[in-house]
């Protein structure tokens, strides 16, 4: 199976970057979830992404268009602070029109974040999930909304998943030591237990 260059990630904070992306005002969010550059390198591409992204129930943006700002990240590989590559919503099982609804009532979305600069080039997908509150609350994160959101995306990634005929077999791993756990410089101060899950997704 064609991989990317060998190594599942770099660690970005000793080349000078971030496991939190810039949220603004001096505060982050986590990226708590990293798709594996030993992940087949047809799910490490932008249109690869996105096709993963629907087999695990998230869609692009309604209508494409992109609420509120975007947020950048540093992968510690050479880039420096690169806005998101993507934001994904939960489409609530129709890749179609779904996000809309997401929009409306909330629920789990994510920024992607590629790993791809000269210094670090694992061409990981470094991912800051979260699940959020309705717009009529802003969109604003909910209690424990970090952890949660990672947890729903990895529970419905594992295992065997599919879209478009492309067929995914996904495994995952719970890494400590990347991010602190709390709520120390984190945004609406919502504490995180400092776990990143590893994904390792494989097209069958």
């Amino acid at each position: 199976m064609d991989k990317w260059g060998g190594i599942a990630y770099y660690n970005p904070t000793p080349g000078g970057g971030s496991m939190l992306i810039n949220a603004g005002d001096g505060y982050g969010e986590p990226m708590n979830v990293i798709i594996s550059g030993l992940s087949s390198r047809g799910v490490l591409t932008f249109d690869g992404a996105i096709n993963f992204a629907r087999a695990i129930g998230f869609s692009e943006e309604c209508f494409g268009l992109h609420l509120g700002g975007y947020m950048s990240g540093d992968l510690g590989d050479g880039n420096g602070w690169v806005n998101q590559t993507i934001e994904l919503r939960q489409d609530y099982g129709n890749a179609g029109g779904g996000t809309c609804f997401e929009s409306l009532v909330g629920g789990n979305h994510f920024r992607i974040y590629v790993q791809n600069g000269t210094t670090a080039d694992s061409g990981a997908l470094f991912l800051a999930v979260s699940r959020e509150e309705p717009a009529s609350e802003n969109h604003n994160i909910v209690p424990d909304g970090y952890d949660i959101g990672r947890d729903q995306l990895v529970s419905a990634a594992v295992g065997e998943t599919w879209f478009n005929g492309v067929k995914y077999s996904t495994t995952a791993q719970n890494i400590t030591g990347l991010l602190a756990a709390g709520s120390d410089g984190i945004n609406h101060g919502i504490a995180q237990d400092g776990i990143v899950t590893l994904l390792t997704v494989t097209i069958d």
